[in-house]
C-alpha cells in the first residue's frame, strides 16, 4: 500500500480529474489524503463536495510521507499558479509527481517540467502549450505522458489512463 497525496482547488476543482484517479489508486489498496488550501468543503465544478483531509501547508511539511503527488486541473486550480507553498511541494516531491488538465502549469511554474516531456490541456490559441514551452517543458500533443516519475493529462477524457499510470508507476 501505498500513501498519495491530491491536492484540489477549494472551488472549482475538476470532478473527474479527481474522483476517476482516485477510485483507481484506491480500488488498487492505496491509502488517498487529500489536501486543499482550507479543510472546510471543497467544492467541484461539477457540483462534487469533498472535505480535504489537510491543508496544502500541512502537506507541505508532510511532503517525505507520500508516494506520488497529484495535482488537479479544473478552472480552480489557478489558486496554485503562483502560490509559493504548492510550488515547493512539487520540488519536493521525491516519488511520483502527476497534474491532469491544467494543472502542469503548477508544475512548470515550479520549475520542475523544464527539460521533460509533458502534455497539458490546451486551447485553440496554444496558451497553455506555449506557457509550459516558455518554462522550459518538451509538449508532447498526447492525452498522456509519462516522463520517469512524471505524469501528465490532458483534461478529464484522459483520467483514467492517467489514474491507470499513477497506478503501474507505483
Amino acid at each position: 500500500m501505498k500513501s498519495i497525496l491530491f491536492i484540489i482547488a477549494h472551488k472549482g476543482f475538476q470532478d473527474n480529474e479527481f474522483s476517476i484517479p482516485r477510485d483507481i489508486l484506491k480500488a488498487k489498496g492505496h491509502k488517498i489524503t487529500v489536501a486543499s488550501s482550507d479543510t472546510s468543503l471543497a467544492l467541484g465544478a461539477m457540483g462534487s463536495k469533498v472535505i480535504p483531509d489537510i491543508t496544502i501547508d500541512e502537506a507541505l511539511k508532510r511532503i517525505v510521507e507520500f508516494d506520488a503527488v497529484i495535482f488537479v486541473g479544473g478552472g480552480g486550480a489557478r489558486e496554485y499558479f503562483d502560490s509559493s507553498v504548492a510550488h515547493q511541494i512539487a520540488r519536493d516531491t521525491k516519488n511520483i509527481i502527476a497534474a491532469i488538465c491544467i494543472a502542469p502549469l503548477i508544475l512548470a511554474n515550479a520549475g520542475v517540467l523544464n527539460g521533460k516531456k509533458a502534455t497539458i490541456w490546451n486551447d485553440t490559441s496554444g496558451t497553455q502549450k506555449n506557457l509550459i514551452e516558455s518554462k522550459g517543458a518538451v509538449f508532447v500533443a498526447q492525452s498522456v505522458v509519462v516522463d520517469g516519475k512524471l505524469v501528465t493529462a490532458n483534461g478529464p477524457g484522459a483520467a483514467k489512463l492517467f489514474g491507470e499510470s499513477i497506478a503501474e508507476l507505483l
